[in-house]
């Protein structure tokens, strides 16, 4: 009789483990987005082997960036992404620049890439990099 019973138990607990692996997993939660609105102060080391500040005014709607960029040679819209920590920034403007970098607070480190000839690049791909500061809110 003993033996009836633990092989019934055995049979039970492999009928639960079997439904609990069946059971749909959830994904992680996603990582709430950085707070990017502000004035951005960016310090750049351009390819050309100069230095250059440029500045964003960005507003944030959930993980999308719309603003305005302001360099020494060009300004307009940006528009742009965050994730997590991680910034994406495409300048609207005639010689496009794409800011890639990650957000730490009121500072932001990464890339800047060029994909036309201005005065700060000196080649049509140019890729140099920048440290921001938030400078307001």
């Amino acid at each position: 009789m003993k033996k009836h019973i633990r092989n019934f138990i055995y049979l039970w607990l492999l009928v639960i483990g079997c439904q609990a692996a069946a059971w749909p997993q959830q994904p992680p939660p996603e990582a709430v987005p950085a707070n990017v609105t502000g004035k951005w102060t960016l310090y750049c080391n351009d390819p050309n082997g100069t230095t250059s500040t440029k500045y964003l005014d960005l507003k944030q709607d959930g993980n999308t960036i719309k603003g305005h960029f302001k360099g020494p040679y060009q300004s307009g819209g940006v528009q742009g992404t965050i994730n997590a920590h991680h910034l994406v920034v495409r300048t609207e403007t005639r010689g496009e620049l794409v800011f890639r970098g990650r957000v730490d607070g009121p500072v932001v480190n990464g890339v800047v890439q060029g994909n036309t000839f201005n005065g700060t690049f000196h080649t049509r791909q140019g890729t140099g990099t920048f440290k921001g500061q938030r400078t307001q809110e």
